[in-house]
């Protein structure tokens, strides 16, 4: 592949990202919540079990001072809390309240639309093949946000 074509296939896949980011994040904005796609980031991480604000950090690849400004914002707006850590006596635990479940569920809705709209362009077997070859190159581990 020549390095013009290198480009383009980047570029592509980018705008891709990004469209989709954009799409999701403007779906949860239409289901009543009031997020920025970073949060969607945080919640994926959060989603599980809770994290530690640390743990956040590193997750979402920023210092510590700025996740826990992050989790203070979602504080306020109701979608995490903080707790006991059950393991740490010294740390808390930043968890999804109810409205941060009901996020997260908004925006699987949300990414459920996307694709179905990819779908429509390239039907379903091709949407299928191409969500294949994706999984096979994309790295593993943590969903964050490309700084």
């Amino acid at each position: 592949m020549q390095n013009s074509e290198a480009l383009a296939l980047s570029f592509t896949l980018l705008a891709a990202a990004g469209e989709l980011t954009r799409r999701i994040n403007d779906g949860v904005v239409a289901r009543g919540f009031d997020v920025r796609p970073v949060h969607g980031f945080a919640f994926a991480r959060l989603a599980p079990d809770g994290a530690t604000a640390t743990e956040l950090a590193v997750h979402l690849g920023v210092t510590k001072q700025a996740a826990g400004q992050l989790v203070d914002e979602l504080a306020r707006k109701g979608y995490v809390e903080r707790r006991a850590h059950p393991g740490d006596a010294r740390a808390r635990l930043v968890v999804l309240t109810e409205r941060g479940r009901a996020c997260t569920r908004a925006a699987e809705e949300a990414a459920a639309e996307a694709v179905r709209a990819w779908s429509e362009v390239l039907g379903d077997g091709e949407l299928r093949a191409l969500a294949r070859q994706l999984a096979r190159i994309a790295p593993n581990g943590a969903l964050r946000p490309a700084w």
